[in-house]
């Protein structure tokens, strides 16, 4: 076995690897990338790794962050997808990051890609299933995933933290994620990568995060490119920007207040005194989470710092206040659709009236149908579509260079259960990781899968999808955002969708927020 296994060198000392399941790709779980956050170091910014002495062996996982226990419950769609392991280990100590090369020297500088894990910024970890990099490190790329800290671990905010650590008061999961981000600038080259051509990408939660390391003055220059799969919502008959995603330091602060208040805990010492398990549990009572992320759950995610984060990553993508990246954007074709939630046409009159002004009538003609129900059904629109057409729209307008591509996962997914393209499904394509799931996927889903990760992949290299396939086929081609303001439809076949494809309301929103934008 020696021939499969690889050693080489970081910064803080030599850690081994093993080969993938396909040996010319070598695979590190668990290399350190950080000190534990534990005692006195809970809710305090990352802070380096200790060396160690000899070879570390990195053949498995590190523990999970701390989340409530995964695969508890059956009924959950996501519960039977991948979170499947209520005895995965979990532990405060899980600053680690996973690395796949198929670098066979340690110059070969091929390009470097750093996932971040979705899951409300509440749970998930980067050893789920559909997360593994063997199949787009065959393509010639060094794939990296990192844990972060989450919940009540990751995105605490409260006074004697600001008081004790003003540059650094909360965001810990958001400076984790950029912490590892920068080990990797540093010692990716150890692993055949190039530190200056590196792509961040993350889904859900993890493109949420994409959109704040894009805008945080502290990751300026880390990356060059972004990928973000059904990472933005711009919602409007619901409320704009309805995510629910910053709060202010002053209302996190306050939240921090409240969550000690109720779980009787005195002062910050005390807080950072009680068992990892035992905080969890504390919280979990009280944010209300259940067997999922669910409506009544009290999210804690980022918050407007003034350091980390200065202002609502949305409103600042959209004021072009962002690192100018290239970026590749997707959303699923079942998930966040809106329609208003009306009973008459008068009440769509007067929602129209309240979120649209004097352009309401637009809106109504844009939408008219036969009857209320055709109306409804003309007014629905994609949340997640419309960010990604008001974030290359407002690149477009001062940074025409910039080539943008957008993407929607169409794709048939079997089972028993017919989901649709359900948040996340399309996970298993980008990943190429289908044999690892329970549903009966056939020829068409693995080759759609594989062109899939064939255009992540291009783009990941050299900033455009298009190219060839792993097969020695071109692609279908995969035009930008500027050139045709339409997505690719992920299906089978792939087939890129114009502008002629946007419907009526879609037009209208976009170049409704756009002026109320500008």
């Amino acid at each position: 076995m020696a021939d499969l296994i690889k050693e080489t060198r970081v910064e803080n000392g030599w850690v081994r690897g093993v080969a993938a399941a396909d040996p010319r790709v070598i695979s590190y779980k668990g290399i350190p990338f950080a000190a534990p956050p534990v005692g006195a170091l809970r809710w305090r910014a990352p802070q380096p790794a200790k060396d160690w002495e000899g070879v570390l062996d990195c053949v498995r996982f590190a523990p999970i962050s701390m989340q409530c226990k995964p695969g508890t419950d059956p009924n959950n769609l996501y519960t039977r997808e991948w979170n499947v392991d209520p005895e995965i280990p979990m532990d405060e100590d899980s600053l680690y990051l996973n690395i796949w090369t198929p670098a066979k020297e340690k110059d070969e500088r091929l390009p470097v890609f750093v996932w971040y894990f979705g899951g409300g910024l509440m749970e998930g970890n980067p050893a789920e299933m559909e997360f593994n990099g063997e199949r787009i490190a065959r393509r010639g790329i060094v794939v990296v995933t990192i844990n972060y800290r989450l919940n009540v671990f990751g995105f605490l905010a409260h006074p004697e933290l600001t008081a004790e650590a003003p540059d650094a008061p909360t965001n810990f999961g958001l400076l984790d994620q950029a912490y590892a981000t920068k080990w990797v600038k540093r010692n990716i080259a150890a692993f055949g990568g190039d530190p200056e051509n590196i792509t961040i990408g993350g889904q859900s939660a993890g493109g949420r995060s994409v959109q704040v390391q894009l805008t945080s003055p502290q990751t300026e220059g880390l990356f060059q490119k972004a990928i973000i799969m059904s990472g933005i919502r711009y919602g409007s008959y619901q409320g704009v920007n309805s995510h629910g995603m910053n709060r202010t330091l002053e209302q996190a602060e306050a939240d921090g207040l409240d969550f000690f208040q109720w779980a009787g805990i005195r002062n910050l010492a005390e807080a950072r005194q009680l068992e990892s398990h035992t905080l969890m549990e504390l919280f979990r009572n009280y944010a209300g989470i259940g067997s999922g992320l669910g409506p009544g759950t009290k999210m804690w995610a980022p918050v407007i710092d003034g350091t980390f984060q200065l202002g609502h990553f949305s409103e600042m993508i959209l004021k072009n206040k962002r690192h100018m990246v290239p970026l590749l954007m997707t959303n699923t074709s079942s998930e966040s659709w809106e329609m208003p939630q009306v009973q008459t046409m008068a009440e769509l009159e007067t929602l129209a009236k309240e979120r649209f002004g004097n352009r309401s009538g637009e809106f109504l003609s844009a939408v008219q149908g036969e009857n209320l129900a055709q109306t409804l059904e003309n007014a629905k629109f994609c949340p997640m579509e419309l960010g990604m057409r008001l974030y290359f729209e407002a690149t477009a307008a001062e940074h025409p260079e910039l080539q943008n591509y957008s993407a929607v996962f169409d794709g048939d997914i079997p089972g028993w259960d017919h989901p649709g393209t359900f948040h996340s499904s399309d996970l298993w394509f980008v990943f190429e990781s289908l044999a690892s799931c329970w549903r009966p996927f056939t020829g068409r889903h693995y080759d759609l899968a594989r062109q899939m990760c064939s255009y992540v992949s291009n783009f990941i290299k050299t900033g455009d999808p298009n190219g060839k396939d792993v097969d020695g086929s071109a692609l279908p081609e995969w035009k930008s955002y500027s050139t045709c303001k339409g997505q690719m439809r992920y299906a089978t076949p792939c087939k890129q969708l114009d502008d002629l494809s946007v419907s009526p309301v879609m037009r209208f929103l976009t170049d409704f927020y756009l002026h109320q934008i500008g």
